[in-house]
């Protein structure tokens, strides 16, 4: 292409040279085409910079992008929603959840065995209460499995609108911190796992713990029926005054 350009340019020149004597004297093709062939290669590299300086912006606003927050955020919906589940077990009747008050409160209403000095009534009192923590405990993890299938509704919400933020992300950044809440959904829902697991196994060990404390405590009144002395011996009684 530059010999093409070098020789269009010189035969210009020759065909527009003037015909007088002096003029022909004056103009020095070879310096023309130097001159040209300087202008050229000048141009060349003033386009080779401008191609460099568009790569560069282009490069510029492509790490803009990459570096552009997402504005958006579901971790306060996702706060909200296991805050309601602690709520739930917060509310919890009967045993306490904390280690030293549930060890107290244990020892005194499963026993492994009675003292003699424990009335019959205030076994029966126990009984009841012992009843009455297991159906609390029941009680909690029913309203839990209703709060956990409440939350669910919540979260494919969540969900559906992360999958949509992280689709139309315009830049790693975005990708990266909707990747990022869809990993927070995740963890919230396997601590919501964890408590439901948690009441349900609650309640099936409040309701083992009756079953053996109401064995110990039909194994005592046995025992007080039968008393520690001799036993009950059957005997005749006559009637009526016979022999």
């Amino acid at each position: 292409m530059k010999k093409t350009l070098l020789a269009t340019v010189a035969a210009a020149l020759f065909c527009t040279l003037p015909a007088a004597q002096a003029q022909w004297a004056v103009i020095d093709p070879t310096n023309l085409i130097q001159n040209t062939l300087t202008a050229i290669r000048t141009l060349e590299q003033i386009n080779n910079q401008v191609r460099q300086l568009q790569n560069e912006a282009q490069m510029l606003i492509n790490q803009a992008r990459n570096l552009t927050s997402l504005d958006y955020n579901v971790v306060n919906r996702l706060r909200s929603t296991l805050a309601t589940t602690e709520r739930l077990i917060a509310e919890a009747q009967g045993l306490a959840y904390d280690v030293t008050n549930m060890d107290r409160e244990f020892a005194r209403l499963y026993p492994h065995e009675y003292a003699a000095t424990v009335s019959g009534d205030r076994m029966a009192q126990d009984a009841r209460e012992r009843w009455r923590h297991t159906l609390d405990g029941l009680h909690t993890a029913m309203r839990m499995q209703a709060q956990v299938s409440q939350n669910l509704n919540e979260d494919e919400g969540v969900l559906a609108d992360l999958v949509g933020q992280s689709q139309s992300a315009t830049g790693a950044l975005q990708a990266m911190q909707a990747t990022n809440q869809l990993l927070a959904l995740q963890a919230k829902q396997a601590i919501q796992a964890q408590q439901l697991q948690l009441t349900q196994d609650r309640a099936a060990s409040l309701e083992l713990a009756r079953q053996a404390a109401a064995t110990e405590r039909a194994r005592e009144v046995r025992r007080r029926f039968h008393g520690e002395g001799t036993p009950y011996t059957p005997q005749t009684v006559p009637f009526y005054g016979g022999d």
